[in-house]
């Protein structure tokens, strides 16, 4: 299997240009969007880089074009092979069916239906899906085996320069498209890819910009490896904010983040559900969690950014409607507006009548009410599930179940049980 692949090799801006007229003619170029709402509440200007308009709903395409772009005719004819489960292997899709060259694509089992339908039309006839392991890393074990007994080249998602350089043309657009000078540039962190690639252009041209990365609070595999000098390998992650949940960030992303990346801001999940929120229902954005983070992180950098101008890249918008609840809940959750308890009503008559009336306050709602009635029994537990309408409303909550004296216990504040309930 050929990953061509040169930790010690850089990028530099030409690479990212040729990128750019290298993929100009099918990668779409996406908008440069003031928002209004976003400058209004952080006090500055905040531009949108849109690439969940791109043609595939993620950026993607701009690496995986350029690099299968740039095979050799022997190397177009024994085919390519990627591992993914989402938008790099849409990016490969749509690049085999340009090129016109054979793709195999490995994806886990438990990728949903939906994605596997999006890479199948992207691809036509060029592309075949294998479905294979429960996890990313099977699916990569099986595609780096098929690219050593097929000779076919094996398309990496961000530790290829050619990919990295793909990417970075979204920088070019960006500063393509304004005369203004961006004080502050803020792009989601994944492997690394994109914002090794928009860094590298950004720093050639505009070297008093600051590049800020985002992570996801249960993936920061580039804040570790920055931290501690080399690229670490995270023995647990959280794989909801799946387009940056990466175990272990590329070796060349990172030597190029050494160099290019002034800050990191690491976010909880909660607070990117909540921004995915938002941008829908306020600016009719349909961002993916990964999408969200640039725009989630603006909050740690509030006070810095008053008076600036700042690009947010808002990096794919391919969000599956079935996950819309989950969304809402860990929003929820995070905001301190959800809470779980296990109630213990005493088994007599007008007990629950009491919790309604003397325990919840007058904007509190049940969203969850679990209860079986148990024979010779003084009380029995009952799952609740209780959604206030301000934050400050969970304290006198709180208060109010000690004085009606209804024992408690708190979910929220007790993994396991939250695990196993919610």
């Amino acid at each position: 299997m050929s990953q061509q692949v040169e930790t010690k090799k850089n990028i530099h801006l030409e690479d990212v240009l040729i990128a750019h007229q290298t993929i100009k003619d099918v990668v779409d170029h996406t908008p440069l969007q003031k928002s209004d709402l976003l400058s209004e509440r952080y006090e500055c200007e905040v531009y949108l880089k849109r690439e969940d308009l791109q043609n595939v709903r993620s950026f993607k395409i701009r690496g995986a074009y350029n690099k299968i772009k740039k095979l050799s005719k022997k190397e177009r004819e024994n085919g390519i092979v990627c591992a993914s489960a989402g938008n790099h292997a849409q990016g490969v899709a749509y690049a085999c069916q340009h090129l016109k060259i054979d793709g195999k694509i490995f994806m886990p089992a438990t990728t949903p239906k939906q994605k596997i339908n999006r890479v199948t039309f992207l691809g036509k006839e060029f592309v075949e899906v294998v479905l294979t392991g429960d996890t990313f890393d099977d699916a990569y074990a099986k595609a780096a085996e098929c690219g050593t007994e097929e000779g076919r080249t094996f398309i990496h998602p961000f530790d290829d320069p050619d990919v990295i350089a793909g990417q970075g043309t979204v920088a070019v657009e960006m500063l393509n498209d304004t005369e203004k000078d961006f004080d502050y540039v803020f792009a989601s962190i994944g492997g690394g890819g994109l914002i090794s690639g928009i860094g590298t252009y950004i720093k050639s041209v505009s070297p008093q910009t600051r590049i800020v990365g985002v992570e996801p609070a249960g993936a920061p595999s580039m804040h570790e490896a920055l931290k501690k000098g080399s690229v670490q390998t995270l023995q647990h992650i959280d794989g909801f904010v799946d387009g940056a949940a990466v175990k272990t960030v590329g070796c060349l992303p990172f030597h190029i983040c050494q160099q290019v990346i002034d800050d990191i801001v690491v976010v909880p999940e909660g607070k990117v559900c909540t921004t995915i929120l938002s941008l829908y229902n306020e600016n009719a954005i349909v961002a993916e969690p990964a999408g969200a983070l640039s725009i989630a992180a603006l909050d740690a950098y509030k006070d810095q950014i008053k008076g600036k101008t700042i690009v947010c890249i808002v990096s794919g918008g391919n969000n599956d409607i079935g996950r819309m609840q989950e969304i809402k809940e860990r929003s929820k959750l995070y905001e301190g507006l959800q809470h779980y308890f296990i109630v213990n009503f005493p088994q007599r008559a007008g007990a629950l009548r009491e919790f309604l009336d003397e325990v919840l306050g007058p904007t509190d709602d049940i969203t969850r009410f679990e209860y079986t009635k148990k024979n010779n029994r003084e009380s029995g537990p009952a799952f609740v599930g209780i959604e206030v309408k301000h934050k400050e409303d969970y304290f006198p909550l709180i208060e109010r179940m000690n004085q009606k004296a209804f024992p408690f216990t708190e979910i929220n504040k007790d993994s396991q049980l939250f695990h196993l309930f919610v």
